[in-house]
């Protein structure tokens, strides 16, 4: 490895894999304790639908997907605020939707598609210093709202009802994480790919959970397990020529395989659920 990285470009993919293993694997901790899998999902896929319809249409690809991961953010919320919607009713129809139009985009697009190809499942090894500095301005904003707002989000994440009764706005910590989410996921998308970045931003918080008894060890563990994920997915990729993006996030998903069969919480406390971790949501 240390021969490969004299490489300018080996040497901007490992900081990407650094900076999108983290920053995805902590907001990954939103995702999992929100219990926001399917919205992760949905903004993903809107992320790489709209870099596809900006391609067709000829736009900046990073633009779109930016337009599409936020314009996704942004409905989740109405949607399911909506009289007879619940969220899974709002994932459903926002997905079908993006998926409709990344194929229809995919399939529209001439010549061999390469490009539009390339947005499934990310390519790592062509980023460049732009996209090194807009990852690390997404992760320093998601960073500095867990630090501005770590005791409301640790409330709204343990006792939601409670918050509620405190005068806390969880709508708007809610509404911010989603936005935050829409962010990350368009700047991860050129190095990651639409259809694996919901993995890294799931798979390291889903292990994190099984090691972690409070709310900041989680956020912690989540980032270290996706930092790693990413560097020892990179390091494969380069040794055994496989799909950087599809190394990660089984690297990720063996982190989550060991923290599994490790974890704390599963020996001598088999009558305890998991619900007794850090944020568990309290359902209205």
């Amino acid at each position: 490895m240390d021969d490969l990285l004299q490489y300018a470009f080996l040497q901007r993919a490992l900081v990407m894999a650094l900076l999108a293993g983290s920053v995805c694997g902590a907001m990954g901790v939103f995702v999992v304790l929100w219990r926001m899998s399917l919205v992760g999902m949905c903004i993903s896929h809107a992320a790489f639908a709209g870099a596809l319809v900006g391609l067709w249409l000829g736009f900046p690809p990073l633009a779109s997907g930016l337009v599409g991961s936020l314009g996704a953010a942004s409905l989740v919320g109405p949607l399911a605020d909506r009289p007879g919607f619940n969220l899974d009713t709002a994932m459903g129809i926002i997905f079908s939707i993006v998926m409709s139009l990344a194929m229809l985009a995919l399939g529209l697009l001439p010549g061999a598609r390469t490009e539009g190809l390339g947005f499934i499942w990310g390519s790592l090894l062509t980023v460049t210093t732009f996209d090194l500095w807009l990852m690390g301005c997404g992760g320093a904003l998601l960073f500095l709202f867990v630090f501005l707002f770590f005791k409301e989000i640790q409330i709204i994440m343990g006792q939601k009802k409670t918050a509620i009764a405190l005068g806390i706005p969880v709508k708007t910590i809610y509404y911010a994480s989603l936005i935050l989410m829409g962010l990350i996921v368009a700047f991860a998308l050129k190095a990651v790919g639409g259809l694996l970045i919901y993995s890294l931003i799931v798979t390291p918080a889903a292990g994190a959970l099984y090691l972690a008894y409070d709310l900041g060890t989680m956020f912690m563990l989540s980032a270290g397990m996706g930092a790693l994920a990413a560097v020892g997915g990179l390091w494969l990729s380069c040794y055994l020529a496989v799909p950087p993006g599809a190394a990660i996030v089984l690297v990720a998903a063996l982190f989550l395989a060991l923290a599994m069969l490790f974890s704390p919480k599963g020996k001598g406390q088999k009558n305890q659920s998991m619900d007794r971790v850090p944020g568990h949501v309290e359902h209205s």
